[in-house]
């Protein structure tokens, strides 16, 4: 084969096979069909309404798609019948879906092997042909694509191939589709109109989609759904509407609907599925690779609990729908009836726009939503739980209603949001901004409500967290703890260590992490002082280094026993035993920071006291008492061999008891204020409470009231209702009312006027039929008297016949008798005329029989010329 060159380069050439491999992308159905609505979507078409419907054309069942956009000319529709043109682009900040130039052939010719494009532009009217049929006939070694334009006369040989290899075979046929586009149904005399026929069909010989089930929807038959189901392990029932029905697919296709999709005569009721679902919660997730928070709506799905699982868009467009993520992939009921919702700009969609391309994004994004996916559960359960704890039912087997109520005015487009009392699936087909209860947005005029941006929406805060870190916090000791103290010193003071731990600042104000101080202390053996200078230190260490505040069960701590040698009696009640007066701490430990070895104190802290305890005992049993000067001994050996003297322990240990004491004291005025603080807001929240109930009662009273009000108006006679009107017109309050009571006067003037026509109707039927019977009755009598008039005219020769050849006398005799059979003649004629004059007046109403005289023939002549105005 002989290729062209180009400067003696030869040129790749795209063979016709390829238009069944281009097609084999779209295994399922609707994804194919979804590229022809993106075409109409898009922003440069600028497409209000799409009509989807079944036709037949010359005995073919065929597809057809007609939009009412901007259209297309000669050089655009070669455009979209090539491969790889696409110069789309952003059009008042919508971005275009389609971006590889390819949509419409992989679409149309999966869905059939041909199609043809009428198109309609303000300048053009133009017929193209993509034809898989077309090109096997003609034995065509590249794609060829006939194009037509009407206002141009150089395009014969592809109005020749298009009459004659599609089901169109004359041109009249072809203006005829043309004009469908201008059909009342379009706003406007520009749009584009597809029809594919050959429609790809099963094994088993019958059409891939089912037009029988449902007249009002195009669907794909259970056999068709299972073969091309993607999940097998999953059950039938799991599988969601949308993936065998054309409507409920149509319905959730754009995450923000602006056009409107007719399927079959019937209008597809579109939702913004992020706000159609119960108990929404909004959360963000910040991928490492971007500079800006991504947010994820969850719900509840209100319709069914099986249908659940992310919907995740890309430019507005769905790309994976009820995609189940984390929890959901369990063998539980975790995650079951949660829908999440996110536009993922940042991931590339594959070719056929029905998944994303497996990058370590698409990976680490579907990770993570698990996890929000899995936060969102927990959370919704442990605040049921709470409000509710008699409650055993699941949330997702509990009747729920959306958070929100949206609506699509039919004119304008735009979304309304409706009050929460208003049931948006009781509304009528055809629903319009003036019937907005709003007044703020009864308007076209007025532009759509909003919305909040990604970073004012704050994330919604995971309450069962900070209770699970509060429930860790606060369980208690499962053994008693002798007093201990924890110190942290810093380069410029000391401070104690046993103050409660800082919880993190989640948006929680209660405080339930409270740890007290005991500072009873159980009497100690003198011992000689030491000297804290000797002790290991290590310098330079200021706060900004340490930044955590150390547990009290982890810290470094010394548990001592100071006893006196005086003789009374101390804490523990023991003979000879008193605490030491309170000293200021040594000048030394204001600039150095003590270092002790955790685990080797503590264990040494416990042979201490048990051997403490052991000869106390022994001891008393025994009756043999050891010096102070060997206990002294023994804790200067094992616990401080270099402190000098024992004041200087009882002062270290003092201070820090004094402090431990003042802390306390002050954490249990906190509780109390808190304790203050929390009974106040309890109150608050009550008195709002109380509001917000008669607040409710209030408007259900008052919409009670508006539904009497209304029900009583329609029932008002029409005289009355046009008075309350011109009342209600400077009255805002009654102005629903106004608007009803003019739509009930608009139905009464329609059903007065057709009840007008069809009167004149019947009437004119009747009139016919009166007019037939008495242009019958007419003839009728014009033949008798022309009978009349020729046996007057003979009855008068044969008297003057007679009245010449006979005498006189018998000439008397005779017209004796000739008179009064020509006055009983002139009587007939008379009685005759009278008659025809009494039928004439439904034909002439102005005759006035009173003024007509009978004996002249004025009747006759009027009888003429009314047969002859209406003849039979």
């Amino acid at each position: 084969m002989a290729a062209a060159t180009d400067r003696g380069v030869p040129l790749s050439t795209l063979c016709p096979k390829f238009l069944h491999a281009n097609s084999t992308s779209h295994t399922w159905p609707f994804s194919a069909i979804a590229e022809l609505i993106d075409n109409a979507y898009d922003p440069d078409v600028n497409a209000k309404q799409l009509w989807i419907d079944k036709t037949i054309v010359n005995e073919q069942e065929c597809l057809s798609f007609m939009d009412n956009g901007n259209g297309l000319d000669h050089e655009t529709m070669h455009k979209m019948l090539s491969f790889g043109y696409s110069d789309k682009i952003a059009v008042n900040g919508v971005q275009p879906i389609g971006i590889y130039g390819n949509g419409f052939k992989s679409g149309s010719m999966r869905l059939g092997k041909d199609a043809i494009v009428f198109s309609k532009s303000k300048s053009t009217s133009c017929v193209g042909m993509l034809s898989q049929t077309y090109l096997e006939r003609i034995g065509a070694k590249q794609i060829s694509v006939p194009i037509v334009c009407f206002e141009q006369n150089e395009h014969k040989a592809s109005l020749q191939d298009i009459l004659k290899y599609s089901p169109f075979t004359t041109q009249k046929e072809l203006l005829n589709e043309l004009n469908a586009i201008s059909h009342p149904i379009c706003t406007q005399n520009t749009g584009t109109r597809i029809i594919i026929w050959n429609l790809r069909r099963t094994s088993n010989g019958t059409l891939e989609f089912d037009f029988v089930k449902d007249r009002y929807d195009i669907r794909i038959p259970i056999d068709v759904c299972e073969t091309m189901n993607e999940h097998p392990d999953r059950a039938t029932s799991f599988t969601p509407e949308s993936v065998y029905s054309l409507r409920a697919y149509c319905s959730v296709l754009y995450l923000k609907p602006r056009m409107q999709v007719v399927i079959r005569g019937q209008k597809v009721k579109s939702q913004l599925i992020e706000k159609s679902l119960a108990c929404i919660r909004k959360d963000h997730y910040k991928p490492v690779f971007l500079n800006k928070r991504i947010r994820i709506t969850f719900g509840y799905n209100t319709k069914s609990k099986d249908q659940y699982g992310i919907m995740m868009y890309h430019k507005n467009r769905l790309i994976k729908a009820y995609e189940r993520v984390g929890c959901q992939l369990k063998a539980n009921n975790q995650g079951a009836g949660v829908i999440g919702v996110i536009e993922c700009n940042f991931l590339d969609p594959t070719h056929n726009k029905q998944s994303f391309i497996e990058t370590d994004k698409y990976r680490k994004t579907i990770y993570n939503l698990g996890l929000k996916l899995e936060e969102y559960w927990k959370e919704i359960r442990y605040t049921r739980n709470k409000d509710n704890p008699a409650c055993t039912t699941p949330v997702e087997d509990t009747m729920k209603r959306p958070d929100q109520n949206w609506v699509q005015c039919d004119e304008c487009l735009q979304w309304r949001k409706l009050p929460d009392g208003i049931n948006h699936e009781k509304l009528p087909d055809k629903w319009f901004c003036h019937m907005n209860p709003d007044p703020q947005f009864r308007s076209c005029s007025v532009e759509q409500e909003p919305e909040d941006s990604d970073n004012d929406q704050p994330t919604y805060r995971k309450t069962y967290k900070l209770q699970a870190k509060r429930t860790q916090l606060a369980s208690p000791e499962t053994t008693p703890k002798r007093p201990r103290v924890q110190r942290r010193t810093s380069d410029t003071n000391v401070r104690p260590l046993f103050s409660p731990p800082v919880p993190v600042d989640n948006g929680d104000d209660t405080d339930d992490d409270i740890v007290i101080l005991e500072t009873a202390s159980t009497p100690k053996p003198k011992n000689p002082g030491f000297d804290l200078t000797k002790v290991k230190t290590e310098t330079g260490q200021s706060d900004a280094d340490i930044n955590m505040l150390v547990d009290c069960n982890n810290a470094a701590a010394v548990d001592v026993k100071i006893e006196t040698n005086g003789t009374g009696t101390g804490s523990t009640g023991s003979p000879g035993v008193a605490t030491s007066p309170l000293s200021a701490p040594p000048p030394e430990l204001a600039s150095t920071t003590t270092q002790t070895e955790m685990p080797k104190v503590k264990k040494e802290e416990r042979e201490i006291k048990d051997e403490i305890e052991e000869r106390a005992e022994q001891g008393t049993s025994n009756g043999v008492a050891r010096s102070d000067n060997q206990d002294r001994e023994t804790l200067q050996n094992k616990v401080t061999p270099n402190m000098e003297s024992d004041e200087d322990v009882e002062s270290f240990l003092a201070y820090y008891c004094n402090e431990g004491q003042k802390q306390q004291d002050q954490l249990l005025e906190m509780v109390q204020e808190t304790a203050q603080e929390r009974d106040a807001f309890k109150e608050e929240v009550h008195k709002l409470t109380c509001q917000l109930q008669d607040l409710q009662s209030r408007q259900q009273e008052l919409s009670q009231i508006r539904i009497k009000k209304e029900c009583s108006h329609q029932a008002v006679q029409t005289e009355n209702a046009k008075e309350k009107v011109n009342e209600s017109i400077d009255s805002p309050d009654e102005e629903n009312i106004f608007i009803q009571v003019d739509y009930l006067l608009r139905e009464l003037d329609q059903s007065n006027k057709e009840k007008d026509r069809l009167r004149s109707q019947v009437r004119l039927d009747s009139l016919e039929e009166e007019r037939a019977t008495l242009a019958s009755q007419c003839e009728e009598l014009k033949l008798s008297l022309q009978q009349q008039r020729e046996n007057a005219q003979g009855t008068s020769q044969r008297v003057t016949a007679s009245s010449v050849q006979t005498d006189p006398e018998e000439t008397g005799g005779a017209a004796d008798s000739g008179t009064d059979s020509t006055s009983d003649t002139l009587k007939s004629l008379i009685e005759l005329r009278q008659n025809i004059g009494h039928l004439l007046v439904t034909y002439v109403p102005a005759l006035d029989l009173d003024q007509v005289n009978f004996e002249c023939n004025v009747i006759d002549e009027i009888l003429e010329q009314v047969v002859q105005q209406h003849p039979l």
